[in-house]
């Protein structure tokens, strides 16, 4: 019986789940866990979980620097629901109280109510609707770009069919998405008066521009790859600093860039690629994040991948969706060995905006379907 089946068949169960997850959501929305600054304990959010969890084997984990885990089990269910719990900031641009959650006809506005304790409420519905066989790992640290969550858990050999990343797809299985790097590097010249011959290693600034045009160039001449849907290599400068003044010939420039591969892309050629482009070399070169694509593994295993992550997918009754930009952290199940993929409420355009909403439809649609897979394996 797919979600829409089921809505059919018993309307009040779906009314029923929406004012569950509603419910859970205002609470968890109330809970300040925005990342940074990274202030997130093991009370608070994760003592109102506890306590909506009553029937599972619960274990809360401290990784440091406000990375905590809540890993929950009920039976022996063959799928992980993995959801982050932290946010981004809110920004001075909200025209309400970010941790009020507001509800209007259609939609529920409040800090992470799309991105994404929409789903993390809805899945704390189910679990108290059904007693089926039933797999939490909530996390705080995805909005750090220092995974420790993820890395602590994945370390204790955990076995699962295939683990579900909830993140706002609008409702469709993810099955691919870009990877995601960022570096800082340095050049240095030497510090002179401009008024003489400024020669092509005497500039650390000039370095870093005729870097960025050789990078750019590059960028541009694989605008032809393609993987699932996706075009071409993501690519920004993000920030240059350097020089001192403009009569004086600038001895330091950094520069910090991120870029954004397609799953058939390897990542280190491409590093090594841009620390190569032009003469002098950078002389420091430090990768600060590293983000695999999903699937991970080299093309053919990652191919493979996203071939089992359909047929489950589909087994299930979730539609699947195009490939997208955004990283998540599916990557690191999918880099661990696991088959892993996308799937929540909400829309990506809405994610870290000022008055973040979710839409109330989506947010029914997810927790019947979720109700429906984890009650499939109870029956």
């Amino acid at each position: 019986m797919s979600a829409a089946d089921l809505g059919a068949h018993d309307p009040g169960l779906g009314t029923a789940l929406l004012d569950a997850t509603l419910k859970h959501l205002r609470a968890l929305v109330s809970f300040d866990t925005r990342n940074p600054p990274r202030s997130i304990g093991t009370g608070g959010i994760f003592d109102y979980l506890r306590e909506q969890l009553p029937d599972f084997d619960v274990r809360v984990t401290d990784y440091g620097a406000g990375a905590v885990t809540l890993y929950a089990v009920r039976g022996k269910p063959k799928y992980l629901f993995n959801v982050h719990l932290d946010t981004v900031p809110d920004s001075p641009h909200w025209t309400r109280d970010p941790h009020v959650l507001d509800v209007t006809s259609d939609r529920a506005i409040g800090l992470g109510a799309c991105d994404i304790k929409g789903a993390a409420a809805a899945l704390v519905a189910v679990a108290n609707a059904c007693q089926g066989d039933l797999a939490l790992l909530l996390s705080t640290d995805e909005e750090a770009n220092d995974p420790r969550c993820i890395a602590g858990f994945l370390k204790e050999g955990h076995k699962y069919d295939a683990v579900i990343v909830a993140e706002p797809t609008r409702g469709e299985a993810v099955l691919a998405h870009r990877g995601i790097h960022s570096v800082q590097m340095r050049f240095t010249g030497q510090a002179g008066h401009a008024s003489g011959e400024i020669k092509a290693t005497d500039s650390a600034v000039h370095q870093a521009i005729r870097w960025g045009a050789s990078a750019l160039e590059y960028v541009e001449s694989l605008s032809h790859e393609r993987f699932g849907g996706l075009t071409g290599l993501r690519f920004n400068i993000g920030r240059v600093e350097g020089g001192i003044k403009a009569n004086m010939i600038a001895p330091t420039a950094d520069v910090r860039f991120g870029f954004r591969p397609l799953p058939s892309m390897d990542p280190d050629q491409l590093l090594e690629t841009f620390r190569a482009l032009v003469e002098p070399k950078p002389v420091s070169y430090e990768e600060l994040f590293r983000g695999m694509s999903l699937p991970a593994g080299d093309v053919s295993n990652a191919e493979a991948r996203r071939l089992a992550a359909r047929d489950i997918a589909d087994e299930l009754g979730i539609p699947v969706g195009n490939a997208v930009n955004f990283w998540t952290e599916a990557a690191l199940f999918s880099e661990a060995g696991y088959i892993s993929f996308v799937y929540g409420p909400g829309d990506i355009a809405q994610a870290h905006t000022a008055d973040e909403w979710v839409a109330l439809d989506q947010l029914q649609k997810y927790a019947e379907t979720i109700y429906e897979i984890v009650n499939r394996g109870s029956t």
